[in-house]
């Protein structure tokens, strides 16, 4: 029998426990076109740097000397355009609360590793009314590097006390999926930001899901079990 305590859960957030990426998406293209790149689309966003901290989504698309204080003004207003667009519209995925709560009843940890900032976590997590589920809580201002770099799921796998390879991450975006691969972790993929076959190339990929209805922790972790990582 797994020992389930051996056993963590990580999710990223935006994209996995709610479908809000393009709102993010849209938001940043909102704030581009000021500079001028009006040829910018949200695909390309959210394929190319969706799961990013703000500061390289700027360097990425807008300016690679950007400073951090002029990064951090930016992306800040473009956070409080996301949140001012997406009040009325956060939903949760379908099935994740009740995944969650089994995973909490099986004795297994549950951690958040978000390159959202911790405003944005606080909002969303409220907003679902989820606010207390979770062992941990890590942003990218907790880490030297983001996401594709290992550096926030490593955090929360050491917060949680659990190894890399007892750790599940839950992601919808490549650069998070990667990030879960460099830090050793299995990977459940989610397909609210990219279809399935965007995720074959990473050889880290345990399941890859529309929601969480179909899914349950103990077939999750029995799935584990037979694979080595």
């Amino acid at each position: 029998m797994l020992n389930r305590q051996q056993y963590a859960f990580i999710f990223d957030m935006d994209g996995v426990l709610t479908d809000n990426m393009r709102f993010h998406a849209d938001s940043w293209l909102e704030l581009f076109r000021d500079f001028g790149l009006s040829g910018l689309d949200a695909e390309r966003y959210l394929v190319e740097t969706a799961g990013m901290k703000g500061h390289d989504v700027l360097r990425y698309f807008l300016d690679p000397e950007i400073t951090e204080t002029e990064a951090a003004r930016l992306t800040e207003f473009k956070d409080f355009l996301y949140r001012v667009s997406s009040r009325n519209l956060i939903t949760p995925t379908p099935g994740i609360k009740e995944f969650l709560y089994a995973a909490k009843e099986n004795n297994i940890m549950l951690g958040i590793g978000s390159g959202a900032c911790a405003k944005n976590i606080e909002y969303v997590l409220d907003l679902l009314k989820l606010t207390d589920i979770f062992d941990a809580l890590v942003d990218p201002s907790q880490v030297e590097r983001g996401k594709p770099h290992p550096d926030i799921f490593l955090r929360v796998a050491d917060l949680l006390d659990v190894s890399p390879s007892g750790c599940i991450v839950f992601e919808d975006a490549l650069p998070g999926v990667e990030a879960a691969h460099r830090a050793n972790m299995p990977c459940v993929a989610i397909t609210t930001t990219n279809c399935a076959e965007t995720f074959s190339r990473f050889n880290n990929i345990v399941a890859i899901i529309d929601d969480f209805t179909t899914l349950s922790p103990d077939n999750l972790l029995e799935k584990l079990s037979l694979k080595n990582f």
